[in-house]
């Protein structure tokens, strides 16, 4: 007797239309979500051809945002405002303030660092984001706040003894201290890091030039530097707050985690030395003679009153360290970092500065005596002479500005030059990086490092401030932009008299996303000495 296995026993349930029928809701509703989706994709596409780039939504442009911040977001950006004209309207999550007007157009740099200045402040969105870092700051302050600031620090950049101070200054850095650093390398061989060195340079000089203080960072053994590694991490971590929902990054920091917990982590230590430079410059007040004491920024404003008659708190002394400590340290070096990268992959401008500065030094009296000193010191007046090289830094600047972006916001309703409408309270970024990459600003040249585009018949000319907006512009135009070029010209042409400057092979060379534009693992570089007998033939010099 054959038992059928499949038989249906009483109370089986037989598969009929029911079931059917069910089953075909269930594909019914995945093919309208499917379609659904599809339509939205094509939908947010098509307006990205409009706006720039793909509207989703609910989170509008940030998955483009997050993707383009995790290549790089300086050429994302560019090429995003290359194919919009230079100016686009980014639109974030709606549930987010990342809604903001992007522009690379000279016309409208112009019209809101000089034009109409008065209703561009940096304004309360960027003071919220840099507060912890930067406090009232000359960099993030507006108003009186800043006035008051930049006034103070204005008479003493300009005044003769500070001048003096900072090219003395200088001259003993350089050749105390970078020279042998350097001189040691080659002596053993070793690859260094030659921004790490770069930045060192300028963190000594900065605190000696500000402050009266000298740290000390840049010896042969190389000492580790705590505030080095809090500063940068700092930076860093706050930029990321410009590119994530104001909520977000203020959730995060209320419960202590990631970004905002490193820079909690590393304003402590930014804060420490701080602190320590200002309760050791006023130990040392109390002991200096007033005729004979030494003139910086910070003695200058530890004299002054604030608006109720006081004397400047230690917060608000803080905040003025920490600001002309990004002004002073990272601006030069970054830069310098990215002319030395720039100039190894083009050692026809290196001859030319070579060419540049031996034709100066043999207007000296003694070499055309046949004498060339040992060890040869740049005399300040021979600095300001060397067009070429100013020409080389500046497109260096040009392509790799140490700011690469900066960050506006209009108190009225107003209309760029280009037509942008924009109403109160619109947050402006100006892409200074994208702007090196503009064809209609530059030529079709524009991503060539090319430093004859800045020379007129041999000799240096600048550009207008809000076509070559590294120094910014209008009333906040820096400072401290003549000292900048005096102190890259002097280095540059000190390392270049000596040395070639080469990169370790297969050494990544990317920008960090930070305030300024750190090569994001450094620069990796082999010393190799210049040859001597080359540097006399030039001269026409005897050994």
């Amino acid at each position: 007797m054959i038992i059928n296995s499949t038989a249906i026993a009483p109370g089986d349930h037989i598969p009929g239309d029911d079931d059917k029928l069910h089953f075909l809701r269930h594909i019914h509703v995945f093919e309208l979500g499917l379609a659904i989706f599809v339509f939205v994709a094509i939908h947010s596409l098509r307006q990205g051809k409009r706006y720039g780039l793909p509207i989703w939504p609910v989170f509008g442009m940030l998955p483009s945002l997050i993707s383009g911040i995790r290549v790089d977001m300086y050429e994302w950006l560019s090429h995003v405002l290359i194919r919009q004209n230079g100016t686009f309207l980014f639109k974030g999550p709606s549930f987010s303030s990342l809604n903001c007007v992007i522009t690379a157009d000279p016309r409208n740099l112009e019209h809101l660092l000089k034009t109409k200045f008065s209703i561009y402040p940096k304004g309360p969105y960027f003071r919220d984001q840099v507060h912890d870092l930067l406090g009232n700051g000359i960099f993030s302050a507006d108003d009186e706040t800043w006035q008051r600031q930049r006034k103070t620090s204005s008479v003493e950049f300009h005044s003769t003894r500070f001048r003096k101070l900072t090219t003395d200054s200088l001259l003993e850095l350089v050749h105390a201290r970078l020279l042998p650093v350097l001189e040691n390398a080659v002596k053993f061989s070793d690859s260094i890091d030659l921004q790490d060195i770069l930045l060192r340079l300028t963190f000594d000089n900065v605190c000696m030039i500000a402050f009266g203080v000298d740290p000390g960072c840049l010896r042969v053994n190389m000492p580790e530097i705590p505030f080095a590694k809090a500063f940068e991490d700092a930076t860093e971590a706050t930029v990321m707050r410009f590119v994530m929902p104001t909520c977000v990054w203020k959730i995060m920091r209320y419960l202590n985690l990631g970004t905002e917990r490193k820079l909690k982590m590393s304003i402590k230590g930014v804060d420490e030395f701080a602190d320590e430079v200002i309760r050791r410059r006023k130990k040392e007040l109390q002991y200096d003679d007033p005729k004979t004491r030494r003139s910086d920024i910070l003695t200058i404003f530890m004299g002054l009153k604030d608006d109720e008659g006081k004397p400047f708190s230690d917060k608000f002394l803080r905040d003025i360290c920490v600001n002309f400590i990004l002004a002073g340290r990272d601006t030069s070096s970054v830069a310098l970092s990215w002319f030395f990268w720039l100039l190894e992959k083009n050692p026809e401008v290196e001859e030319k500065i070579v060419e540049e500065f031996c034709r100066i030094i043999s207007e000296r009296e003694e070499v055309k005596s046949g004498k060339l000193p040992n060890p040869l010191v740049f005399k300040a007046e021979e600095i300001k002479k060397m067009d070429y090289l100013q020409a080389a830094l500046s497109e260096a600047l040009r392509l790799y500005p140490s700011v690469p972006v900066d960050h506006k916001e209009v108190t009225e309703d107003d209309i760029f030059p280009d037509g942008t409408v924009l109403t109160k309270g619109t947050k402006v970024i100006y892409a200074i990086y994208s702007m090196g990459r503009m064809e209609a600003i530059w030529g079709k040249d524009c991503r060539e490092y090319k430093p004859e585009r800045w020379l007129r018949d041999g000799r240096y000319m600048s550009e207008s401030a809000y076509k070559f907006a590294a120094f910014n512009g209008g009333p906040r135009l820096c400072l401290g932009k003549d000292f900048a070029y005096y102190q890259m010209k002097f280095v540059a042409a000190s390392i270049i008299y000596r040395f070639h400057v080469k990169l370790v092979k297969g050494h990544p060379v990317v920008p960090k996303l930070a305030l300024t534009m750190y090569m994001k693992y450094g620069l990796k570089v082999n010393l190799v000495n210049r040859d001597s007998g080359d540097i006399k033939k030039r001269l026409n010099v005897r050994d």
